[in-house]
């Protein structure tokens, strides 16, 4: 557990055995698949900004940890898709629920757990979350059918990136948070600024998670450096050193999007890290920070404050 999941440890024993609760289903293979992501563990950082926000402004609040479980609900149905869709075989370190079990049963138990998160929501009984909800799971599709109109295109510029990693990333993390001031009665200056912070520690942590691809390892990553490539992805550090290197080498870059080709990943590192691309890309994440901490003014001093600020640092210290 890092340091800033201390401060809510106990919420987070809880909130276990509520997810572990809410995945039950008569039907076998849903709760063998359910259970198994459970397992995989993860950083947990949605839930956890839903218990740290919460706490920082009604601590007495219990129907925090069944918010927290709802957004941890909706992103990992948001992965399973993802992975069928990336055709990924690795996360976390493991195999995904679509190399182990197939592309159907991980679709359809993505839905249950989409489904299973707007019964918690009804039960809440608080329409602003729905509504703020439901129009997150929205944006967050819009993002997947982007990314997908942008994978093979090495002609996608910075602004069409930034776009996609709101929607697909930030978009969920400002949920989180915003949900989270709306259930512990937040005002208005309040709920709107802890919306930004999530927007810019979300852009931040995904800023990262794409310079990772290129200069992490697999097994600190928990999956395959160079996937990013692989899938055709074109993200920021692509982007930036296709701008910024020999006509030869971004012509070398693009074929390797068009293709989804990792043959040339070497080489393509080497141009990456050698044009100033993750250097860039470290400097938009700490600007992204930087923005975050700032939103947190609208806060008082307390422990859980302090926990939001050091998981902003650690968005652009972490190297997984």
């Amino acid at each position: 557990m890092l340091p800033f999941h201390q401060v809510v440890k106990d919420d987070f024993a809880e909130i276990n055995q509520l997810i572990i609760d809410q995945l039950h289903s008569n039907v076998g293979l849903v709760e063998n698949i359910g259970q198994y992501l459970v397992e995989a563990g993860g950083k947990r950082l949605r839930p956890l900004l839903v218990l740290l926000v919460s706490n920082a402004l009604s601590p007495n609040n219990k129907q925090r940890l069944e918010l927290a479980a709802i957004i941890e609900f909706i992103h990992t149905a948001t992965l399973l898709h993802d992975d069928v869709v990336d055709i990924s075989e690795m996360r976390r370190g493991r195999l995904t629920a679509n190399a182990k079990w197939g592309n159907a049963p991980s679709v359809l138990v993505g839905d249950f757990l989409y489904s299973r998160a707007f019964q918690m929501m009804v039960a809440i009984g608080n329409m602003d979350i729905m509504a703020i909800l439901s129009d997150t799971t929205n944006v967050i599709s819009e993002g997947e059918v982007q990314q997908l109109v942008n994978a093979k295109d090495p002609t996608v510029k910075e602004d069409n990136y930034l776009s996609v990693i709101h929607k697909k990333t930030a978009a969920l993390f400002e949920a989180a948070c915003e949900t989270a001031a709306v259930l512990s009665g937040a005002n208005n200056e309040q709920r709107q600024a802890l919306k930004q912070y999530g927007y810019h520690v979300g852009m931040a942590f995904q800023l990262v998670d794409d310079a990772l691809d290129y200069e992490g390892d697999a097994e600190t990553l928990g999956k395959n450096v160079g996937d990013d490539l692989a899938e055709g992805k074109p993200t920021l550090p692509l982007i930036y050193a296709m701008e910024n290197s020999r006509a030869e080498q971004s012509q070398l870059i693009a074929k390797a999007i068009e293709n989804g080709d990792v043959d040339q990943l070497d080489a393509i590192v080497t141009i990456v890290k050698d044009s100033g691309a993750l250097d860039y890309t470290a400097s938009q994440a700490r600007q992204q920070v930087s923005s975050a901490i700032a939103a947190l003014d609208c806060l008082e001093d307390s422990k859980y404050r302090q926990a939001m600020a050091d998981l902003a640092h650690f968005a652009i210290e972490r190297a997984y």
